[in-house]
Formats: structure tokens, sequence, C-alpha cells
């Protein structure tokens, strides 16, 4: 796990070595322990280096292959081994056991289709000598960061988005996406970023930058595939296939020369986790297996009892941090900084905290439970969705059976909720309105909030909004904030409901084994019967990694006030009196995400224009 650099100059005169180190050391947390540049006539790559896998200087980037290739590369590939006897049987010879050796030999030998390949996490940029291009790859998902702008006549790109700040004047706002972001809180839901100028990289694509024309294409080289065959499983055929692929995921996750932990809210998503490679890691190590845990101090909140009986059943040991209000007040502009654009949660902190523990106690691998909720239909807002693919394919009584069911085995499903929902996704139109009401001081704008038109027309087909989840609204920003929290304490982490095979077996399984009776995520539950507590698996409730909002809330709220009063982006796109008048009314979501404009533009010196 690494953070990698590259400037291109598109006038073909040389990189000055001063441009590269500034951004480079930049990211330094997320590669401490080496760092590495590559000079060749009008580009320049930089690399900081975590080290996980080959701790020698066999695993120094640049890495350089055959005299032809040159690589610079943030991830891991889990199935490196594989692929490495694979290409030894076609007679490459490796000199490390790094995974970054392996990718070099797969352009090699399969060119652009290497990716296709791989099973991981990714994020690279290959000079190729004889084509004299650079190719650049982002993973399936977007696990790891990959942004790029062009100014001055440069072309750059980064893990993180304050590299390329450098190379701008002054920061200035993408007011479209932060009036999104403020009306609707969606946000990484397209290629721009909150900076005007600079964007990411889609998931699923590579970018071919033509060093002889200065010009670049984008290309898309993974759709999700699913399996019809495995739709028309039986729910134990179904719960079979997908506990020996959420077991593989695992297993390749725990690939490390370093030592690797698990984050642990108590839910069932980290619970699976974390029992499962608990299994495996404590048969393989001399030391039992550690999970950190952040303790929220208000009993609403408050995971630790289950915390406590999965890591006591699966002979974890249990690090529990619990944050103090005053250390989210002196934490806030750390944390803000290190995300870079404005967040929508305060959960965010909660996830900080718990690699900051991480780091504390050694651990530089950390697995973690994202998009078990996204593939299995773990949110209370998929349920409008099945209630609608019941009532087309078994009619109306079925259709009512299963709100009832969804009633009595999920403690948030009632009616008002219910009804809710249901009128918010399959009506954007009435979303809209209900929202714009919410934010009436906001000034007149031109922005259409066609994410909100997308998300109910995905309703009306499960794998449609589950798609879009993964792509677009939910699982994107979750994979940003569990990247920069984690590389901001030097940490990697790793997502096994989210290996791309496991992932597709996941969306492919019929949607009625999924939710089943009204029990959200059924497949996993009986996954992982045997594996975690009876009473840990049959909760009807879900909480995560939620903070302690009223006491936080209350720590801050004289600061956010000020702060909300005193920014220009906020004057700049708000009626202010209005604003204020209807300030102490708002919820805590909506007075968060005003919060955490007024500090993210102090903090990177944010203008409007």
């Amino acid at each position: 796990m690494c953070g990698i650099s590259g400037i291109i100059c598109k006038k073909n005169s040389n990189i000055q070595p001063n441009e590269i180190k500034l951004i480079n050391d930049l990211i330094i947390h997320r590669g401490p322990d080496d760092e590495g540049f590559y000079f060749k006539n009008n580009f320049a790559f930089g690399h900081r280096r975590l080290s996980i896998l080959d701790l020698s200087s066999d695993g120094h980037q640049p890495m350089h292959y055959k005299d032809r290739y040159t690589i610079v590369y943030n991830g891991e590939v889990y199935n490196y081994i594989e692929l490495k006897s694979e290409l030894a049987e076609d007679g490459y010879i490796f000199n490390s056991e790094t995974d970054t050796e392996v990718i070099l030999a797969s352009y090699d030998k399969w060119g652009e289709e290497c990716v296709n390949k791989f099973n991981g996490m990714w994020s690279f940029a290959i000079y190729d000598k004889t084509k004299n291009i650079i190719f650049c790859s982002r993973d399936r998902f977007g696990i790891k960061p990959f942004y790029y702008t062009e100014i001055n006549e440069k072309f750059i790109f980064g893990s993180e988005i304050k590299q390329l700040l450098e190379f701008y004047p002054k920061n200035t706002v993408n007011k479209s996406i932060l009036i999104d972001y403020l009306v609707t809180r969606f946000e990484d839901y397209n290629n721009d970023t909150f900076f005007e100028g600079i964007k990411r990289l889609p998931q699923s694509h590579n970018l071919i930058y033509d060093l002889n024309n200065h010009s670049y294409e984008i290309k898309q080289y993974y759709q999700i595939s699913f399996n019809d065959d495995i739709e028309k499983y039986t729910l134990d055929e179904s719960v079979k296939k997908y506990k020996a692929e959420l077991e593989r995921a695992v297993e390749y996750r725990l690939r490390s020369d370093v030592k690797v932990g698990t984050c642990l809210s108590g839910g069932l998503d980290s619970s699976s986790v974390a029992s499962i490679a608990a299994k495996k890691y404590n048969q393989e190590s001399e030391k039992r297996f550690t999970a950190i845990h952040v303790k929220s101090s208000e009993k609403s909140t408050d995971e630790s009892y289950y915390a406590n009986i999965v890591a006591q059943n699966a002979d974890i040991n249990l690090v529990v941090t619990e944050p103090t209000p005053n250390e989210l007040k002196s934490s806030i502009n750390e944390v803000i900084y290190t995300q870079e654009e404005p967040f929508a949660y305060m959960d965010v902190f909660m996830q900080y905290f718990v690699m900051k523990k991480a780091k504390e106690e050694g651990c530089t691998v950390m697995l973690d439970g994202q998009g078990g909720d996204e593939t299995l239909l773990g949110y209370g807002k998929y349920y409008p969705s099945m209630y609608y693919s019941t009532f087309k394919t078994d009619g109306l009584l079925l259709a009512c059976k299963s709100i009832f069911n969804s009633r009595k085995n999920n403690s948030k499903m009632k009616i008002s909720w219910i009804l809710k929902y249901t009128f918010g996704s399959f009506f954007p139109s009435i979303r809209k309105k209900y929202l714009k009401f919410k934010t009436s001081f906001m000034k007149k704008n031109n922005n259409k909030f066609s994410i909100l038109n997308k998300i109910g027309k995905s309703y009306f087909n499960i794998r449609d909004l589950q798609n879009l989840e993964i792509f677009s609204t939910n699982l994107p920003l979750l994979l940003r904030y569990e990247d920069k929290n984690s590389m901001r304490h030097s940490i990697e982490t790793r997502l096994p409901f989210i290996d791309y095979k496991t992932l597709e077996t996941a969306l492919s399984i019929n949607s009625k084994h999924k939710v089943h009776n009204g029990w959200s995520k059924f497949i996993l539950r009986q996954s992982v019967i045997g594996v975690i507590p009876e009473e840990a698996i049959w909760r009807k409730n879900k909480l995560g990694f939620n903070p302690p909002e009223s006491s936080w809330f209350n720590e801050i709220s004289n600061d956010m006030e000020i702060a909300v009063r005193n920014s220009s982006i906020l004057s700049e796109i708000c009626n202010m009196k209005k604003l204020m008048s209807k300030y102490s009314k708002m919820n805590n979501h909506l007075r968060w995400r005003l919060y955490n404009i007024a500090i993210w533009e102090k903090i990177y010196d944010v203008k409007t224009s």
C-alpha cells in the first residue's frame, strides 16, 4: 500500500526534481517506509512506500521491468501468488516476492487486459517505453484513489487532492457539487470533486496517456457480471456458495508480511469478517487476532456488548477506544483536512479513531466490513424495491406479507418509515420538493439534482438499484472515507465483501434469499451460523460505528454556529438571514453539512471564484 505521484509536461520539457518531490512529500503518511522517483524526458513519477508484502528493498518503487516498463503502484493484488504461478509456467522469472512485479509481468503478457486478471484493489501508472504511453488504472470499485488535473500545460496525477492543489494559484469550489451535497447529502456520484478542475478517474476504468501527442483516453474495462444460474439456486445452495466465496475473500486478505487486524463494530458484517479471519489467523499465528472497537458514550448508539460477545466467541484480542467530546473537538480540523472534501455524517470520526488506535496497536493491515449492506440488501431503503418486486411477481397478498415480516424482523421498519421511503424512493419529484423545502434558505441555483431521478428509476429493478449504490451513490463515498482515514495513519484496509467474485455472487443470488421473511442479509446470517453467536446473528437493529451525537453536538454547537455565520461560501449560495433563522430547528445532519463546508473552506482556503 502506497501513495503515487506523476507530472507530465506537455511542452516536452523536463520536470524539476523539486516539483515531484514536493507533491510526493505531501503523502508521506501513505508510505513512511521508503520513497523513490523516476525521471524520463518530459515526465516524472514519485512513490511513497508502505511495506506490506516483501519488506526488503526488492519492493522499492518506481519498479523497472525488462528495460521497458516502469511502475508506480498503490494497492494489493491478492491473487498475485496464483498469477505468478501461471506466468512462471510461461517462462516469466521473478526477482521479488512482491505483487508489484506480478503486475508488470501481467501487463507484459496480456497488455491492457491484465487488469481483468487481478483480484484486489489498485491505482497505478505504468510507463511503456516501446509504445511511449503511460497506462493508468483504477480498481473495479474504486477502493484506491486516482486524482488528476490539467493545468499550465501539465497533466498531474496523485493519490490525494492536496497534491494537485499545489499547481493552482487558488482553490476554487465546484459549486454544483457543493450544492448537491448540501441539499441531498449525495457526493462522489460522478467524476468531479469539490475542487474546480480536479477530477477522479472512475472506478473500473483505465486511462491511457499518449506521450507522443499528449492526448489521453479513458476506457471502462469492467461491468458487474450477473450469473443467472446462481439466481436459480435454492436457499441452501445460495448459502453454501456465498459462504465459500466470503471465506476465500477473507483468506486472500490475510496475505501479509506485517500484522493484520480488523475493525469490529459489533454489527453483522464486521462480526462475520472478524470471526472468519480470527479462525484462520489464530491457526497460523502464535498471537491472537486483534480487533479494534470504538465505543460510544451514549447507550443508544453503543455496540460494545455485541463486540465483546463476538470477540469472546472467536478468541479475539479486543481493543476498545472511547473518544471523548474534547477529542472530537480537537480532531475536527485534522479529520476534515484528511478527508479533503466535505462529508455527510459524523460517523467518519469514529472510523478515524479506530484507525488511530490500530496504529497504536501496530496493526498495519486492517480488515473491514464495508460493502456488506450494498451487496446483500442490508439497508432499510432497499425494502420498498423488494416490496415492488414481490408485488410484481407474486401479487398484492405476498407483498403485504413481506411488509408485515419486515416490520417484525427489522426494528427500523415502522409503517411511517416504510411510507416515507416508498414515496421518497419511487417519486423523486416528491423527494426533491421535500429536500428543497428543508433547504429553502438556498439562493436560486441551476442544479437539477439528477441523481435523485436516477435513484427513483432504479427502485423498479433491485439489480439496477444495487448497481447504482455500488458505483454512484453509497459505496464510493464510504470507500473514500475508509481510504483517507486509514492511510492518514499509514494503515492498509482490506474489504472482503467487495472482492469482485464475492460481490458478483451476492448480486446474482435471488433477492428473495437475501431478504427472507423480513430478515435483511439473510444469506450472510445463514452463512455464519456456528461462527458468531446467535444473539449477534439475529439482531433486528443495525447501528455500526455510530457516534454519540448528542454529547458531541453539545460540545461544538457554539463553534458550529459561529463558523456557519462566517462562511464566505455559504454567504454566496445561501440567504444567510433566512438560514440563521432556521438554524436552531435544523436536524443534526444538515447542521453538520453546513459546518463541514465552513471548516473545509477555511482549512483549504477555498474561494467561490
